[in-house]
């Protein structure tokens, strides 16, 4: 067997080696936020922030080399942190992001007899049981478990309906350790609470509750098989998707039996170009992919970094050639509510028709903007960031001239650093999300123009939204007329049980205001449908010019009615 590095963090870790984890955490934690402290909050405010300004592309890298090598050397939920770290290219400078995107290609991996015992232990048997082999050298190792290829045997392959397999193995000892480093975790989001600057933005302890949340899903494999088979029947009849089977049979919380799927890398352009595959043809597939997910289906997934996703050539029929996107790995995954599903899509169609106002409308929506920001001026630098750089890919931005860059920074950087931003639940997994799909576009096509893949989805959306509100609108419309053929009925019968003497009426008053009621009812009723029509044919026409034009024209009807009744009235 091939020598393996061993983890330098105790496999199943004892009261003292758990309380020397948790310290050294902290420990690292309190001194770079006092480093912070000081540098960011309290020089510029003796007036040497020049200081600050001049060592922090240097700080940003000494950070970030020595959480590397804290999370390399602890493993568990660190690697974990530092993944989360280097997909926020959005927010974190680069000297951060560049240090820390190869953490998952560092964890060592566990030697196999400790993996083998604790498989035999999970299923209750021998390996060679179920296997015809299992691969000694692990296919790949992160930081909570590690994947072997195998085979099954002949009858069990039979009883599976598969062959060739991964087996997913948890490191031994992994929840004493996930155990820890929550705790640490914990404490030190509870600082973080405490300083304005970050509460203002953000619940600290909310969203380390919501990353345990996610870390504890995460090491249960028997909710990583449920994932993949509802991510499965979401793309049932989308043949662009691909899922493995699963082998129940022989998984259980600690271990997972797989179809094997391996194909090529999603970002391997050499790999792809070798079977044929132009590689800019794949990246708008997988943006529409990732879109269907987050936008319609409302079940993501949330670590599609290009580990786990594969290009499987010969199967499906995407634009551009025979071929299929894989997934794999589905222990991360993500759901977004209803309410904040429509804000999202909102937002996709306002970014695609570069409409600065129904941008900042949507982020409201979301949760993401305060309700104290001043969107008036924030709609303005939304419309004019738009104007100039909105439709630019990747490549076209990094062409355009510094200067424009530092020119939109200084006449709204002001504005956007004091806007009060904050990260709502359940947003974590979106951002990582969204920010792996990009870096992946990137790497498929460096001229990718995310617009581009927008721009068709939002229009779909845009249509499916037209739809809604005609449906809705149709109904309403249905509604009020039904309301005008019951209500005079219904008046009516008051009035004959009135002179019936069976309702005792006090006020001698009270038939002239019924009477008004009447008319009132009626002119209510013909505005509404009005309304009704005439917004159903102006939201159906661009679509379809005859029904359209028809709904507007007959809405001419129970606008007369309602302005004859009301003359009446008077």
């Amino acid at each position: 067997m091939p020598s393996v590095r061993r983890d330098r963090a105790d496999p199943v870790p004892g009261a003292g080696s758990t309380r020397a984890r948790y310290r050294r955490i902290l420990r690292f934690a309190a001194w770079h936020l006092a480093v912070t402290w000081w540098f960011e909050l309290f020089l510029p405010r003796i007036g040497l922030g020049s200081i600050a300004a001049r060592t922090r592309t240097q700080r940003m890298q000494g950070f970030a080399q020595r959480f590397r090598v804290l999370a390399v050397e602890l493993g568990g939920l660190m690697i974990k942190v530092g993944q989360f770290l280097s997909s926020r290219l959005d927010v974190l400078p680069p000297e951060i992001t560049r240090e820390l995107e190869g953490l998952q290609d560092e964890v060592p991996p566990v030697p196999f007899p400790a993996i083998r015992a604790l498989a035999e232990a999970e299923l209750g048997t021998a390996l060679d049981r179920v296997f015809a082999h299992v691969d000694e050298v692990p296919l790949a190792a992160a930081s909570l478990g590690q994947a072997h290829r195998g085979r099954l045997l002949p009858e069990n392959a039979a009883d599976a309906g598969l062959r060739d397999v991964v087996v997913k193995v948890q490191r031994p000892g992994i929840e004493a350790i996930v155990d820890v480093d929550l705790a640490a975790l914990r404490k030190v989001g509870g600082w973080l609470s405490r300083v304005r600057l970050v509460s203002s933005r953000a619940d600290m302890p909310a969203l380390v509750e919501e990353f345990a949340q996610i870390c504890r899903e995460e090491i249960d494999y028997l909710h990583e098989a449920a994932n993949a088979e509802r991510f499965a029947a979401d793309f049932a009849a989308d043949d662009r998707v691909a899922v493995p089977g699963v082998a129940w049979e022989w998984s259980t919380r600690r271990v997972l039996t797989l179809e094997d799927v391996t194909a090529i890398k999603v970002t391997d352009t050499e790999s792809l170009l070798s079977a044929g595959i132009d590689p800019v043809q794949v990246a708008p597939v997988f943006a529409s992919v990732m879109f269907e997910q987050l936008f319609s289906n409302g079940f993501f997934h949330a670590d599609p970094h290009p580990g786990n996703i594969f290009v499987t050539p010969g199967a499906g029929s995407p634009a551009g050639g025979s071929w299929q996107l894989t997934f794999i790995d589905f222990g991360m995954m993500g759901q977004v509510p209803p309410g904040t599903r429509g804000g999202l899509r909102k937002l996709l169609i306002a970014a695609a028709e570069r409409d600065g106002k129904g941008l900042v409308s949507a982020i409201s929506d979301v949760g993401v903007l305060a309700a104290t920001a001043d969107r008036a001026e924030l709609e303005r630098a939304m419309t004019h960031l738009f104007g100039r750089f909105g439709g630019m890919g990747f490549a076209e931005l990094r062409e355009v001239d510094p200067r424009e860059f530092v020119e939109f920074a200084v006449e709204f950087g002001d504005l956007v650093r004091s806007l009060p931003f904050q990260l709502p639940e359940n947003f974590l997994l979106i951002i990582r999300a969204m920010s792996l799909t990009s870096g992946v576009c990137s790497a498929l096509d460096p001229r990718f123009n995310i617009w581009d893949a927008v721009e068709p989805y939002a229009a779909r959306l845009l249509r499916e939204e037209r739809g809604n509100i005609a449906r809705d609108v149709a109904q309403q419309a249905l509604d009020a007329a039904g309301l005008t053929l019951g209500l005079p009925k219904r008046l009516d019968g008051l009035l004959t049980r009135i002179e019936d003497g069976t309702l005792s009426v006090a006020n001698p008053r009270l038939e002239r205001q019924l009477a008004r009621l009447d008319r009132t009812a009626h002119r209510s009723a013909s505005a509404l449908v009005f309304g009704g029509l005439l917004i159903a044919g102006a939201v159906v026409r661009p679509d379809d010019v005859v029904l359209g034009s028809v709904l507007m024209a007959v809405s001419v009807l129970p606008l007369l009615h309602a302005l004859w009744t009301g003359r009446r009235g008077l």
